[in-house]
């Protein structure tokens, strides 16, 4: 009966493309993320029409593709079928970047500024990247209905608040093909998200290419089934498989740059390493075997820390990792490792004799060891001129400066790592944690994993936590981040049910000033982005709380 609810609330989330309309709308600049400054004169409008012209300069590859994706989001929410024409004199759009400001301005190299008047549409900024966050504020201002648009006239001047405006995604528990992948990214675009968190390996699935461990992926990435529900003990008999080639994955890298976010891998290790360990049994304390884990939760059965093939393997996993992706972070997660295997496991013990690890009273020699490891982690990866990011546990072992720590265990962490000068990413499973229920009636929802993260508890976020930091150390917060893990979701329409409309609020936690924030406000904005993605055929959840 559970089945058959989800199956019939997903159809009802499919929808179709609304009608086109010969009747003028209007532009509406109190989008999502509401922009930092907007002054308008309601009295005077300008009206956009079919034919009319985007002008830009088409020396600046960037601008030029700015422009095109411009015209292709005009005409897909409006009908309107604008030219292209980079030396026109007398336009309705200007993408221009403003050389006055170009190197020398203080602002985010994201803020631009928008006008609208008699002449038309002006977007300016002092960097392409800006003019592509001017671009998507224009788009979200259109009505989302066919005809003749009349903007009022209107200055928007506009910047972000945090730096890093993240948003994860965990491709190894389910996999998504990669148009999928590239169908998230256009959403995190769309709200101003420059982060993506891509987490890709786990006990559940291996899902990255590794060229000089090709069996990693042809065999780790298939389980031979999958459990029913949460661990009852059922499974589904069907085998499950998918993994991204170094190829596929450098597609993603590309068309997430066209749209000016960061793709940042996740290998986790030492744990969460089992559908590895099915392939490499040698790397395991016990020799296995160790099926790919078709059960949800975390596996005992870990790398070995005392295994001296484990570095290796994982320096060889990490060193193609780096050529396939440019991220200057590098996920390694680090987090949930248990250590039964390691206090019985002979290799691991005699490692921690030859390191002469001590009890310090404040943590195990097996969790000891496990620094050993993240220490020799983020010594390969500085080599190759990169950082390490990893989950709060990290932080136990010490890191050094230059490492990111990513606060889940809520702010305790992140706050503990700022003090510290270690940078870091808020991303607490009170706030954060888009996999969870975001409707207090959880029957009438799709499978989850439990807990409850309603929209108004993502939007009341704030990352900073007064009161707890100085503002030397606020200085450490790059910015705040939600997850999506996929245990409980398999289906596209699932994913983007869950997304949305949280990924709405996490964007003005990311991108707004604090005194902007309002939810009631924010819930009369919501509409008419519901309206966009009606219009974009992608799943929502229509109620918010």
């Amino acid at each position: 009966m559970r089945k058959l609810l989800s199956v019939i609330l997903w159809s009802a989330l499919m929808i179709v493309s609304m009608p086109l309309s010969t009747k003028a709308g209007r532009a509406d600049y109190r989008v999502i993320p509401l922009p930092k400054s907007i002054q308008t004169d309601t009295t005077k409008v300008f009206t956009l029409q079919p034919g009319m012209t985007i002008a830009y300069d088409a020396s600046n590859p960037e601008i030029a593709r700015t422009a095109q994706m411009l015209c292709q989001w005009v005409e897909q929410q409006t009908g309107l079928r604008l030219q292209l024409a980079p030396s026109a004199k007398k336009t309705a759009v200007r993408l221009a970047v403003s050389t006055a400001k170009k190197g020398v301005s203080t602002s985010p190299a994201d803020s631009y500024s928008l006008t609208v008047g008699k002449a038309g549409i002006t977007i300016t900024a002092a960097e392409p990247i800006g003019i592509f966050r001017g671009v998507q504020t224009l788009r979200k201002s259109l009505p989302s209905a066919g005809g003749p648009v009349e903007l009022p006239f209107v200055t928007i001047a506009d910047e972000p608040r945090f730096s890093y405006r993240g948003v994860h995604l965990d491709c190894a528990r389910h996999y998504f093909p990669v148009a999928v992948v590239k169908q998230y990214l256009d959403l995190l675009a769309l709200h101003g998200c420059n982060q993506l968190h891509w987490h890709i390996t786990d006990d559940q699935g291996w899902r990255f290419e590794v060229k000089a461990l090709p069996d990693l992926a042809a065999k780790g990435s298939i389980r031979q089934q999958t459990v029913i529900g949460r661990n009852t003990g059922l499974y589904d008999g069907q085998p499950y498989g998918g993994y991204y080639t170094q190829d596929e994955c450098r597609e993603i890298v590309r068309y997430a740059a066209e749209r000016y976010i960061n793709v940042i891998p996740e290998i986790d290790l030492p744990g969460h390493m089992q559908a590895a360990l099915h392939v490499y049994p040698n790397l395991g304390c016990t020799g296995g075997p160790y099926p790919v884990w078709q059960v949800w939760g975390v596996s005992e059965d870990v790398l070995c820390g005392g295994n001296p093939d484990v570095l290796t393997f994982i320096k060889t996993v990490l060193g193609e990792l780096c050529d396939v992706f440019p991220s200057q972070l590098i996920h390694i997660g680090g987090d949930e490792c248990p250590k039964v295997r390691w206090k019985n496991c002979p290799k691991c013990q005699a490692k921690i004799r030859e390191l002469q690890l001590k009890d310090d009273g404040k943590h195990s020699l097996e969790n000891q060891l496990q620094s050993y490891i993240n220490h020799e982690v983020e010594k390969f990866l500085t080599s190759r001129g990169r950082n390490l990011i990893g989950w709060d546990e990290t932080l136990e072992g010490g890191l050094t400066e230059g490492a990111v720590v990513m606060s889940w265990r809520g702010v305790n962490g992140g706050i503990e790592a700022a003090r510290q000068h270690h940078r870091v990413i808020m991303a607490p499973t009170d706030y954060c944690y888009i996999d969870y229920y975001q409707l207090k009636d959880t029957w009438n929802q799709p499978l989850g994993i439990g807990g409850y993260v309603p929209a108004s508890k993502v939007y009341s976020f704030e990352p900073l936590v007064p009161g707890k930091l100085t503002e030397e150390e606020q200085q450490y917060i790059l910015g705040p981040q939600v997850n999506l893990w996929t245990e409980y979701i398999a289906a596209p329409e699932h994913l983007f049910f869950m997304l949305l409309p949280r990924l709405d609020a996490i964007s003005e936690v990311q991108w707004c000033q604090p005194g902007q924030k309002d939810f009631d406000d924010f819930k009369r904005r919501l509409p008419r982005m519901m309206r966009l993605y009606d219009r974009l055929a992608v799943s929502y959840c229509r109620k918010v709380e």
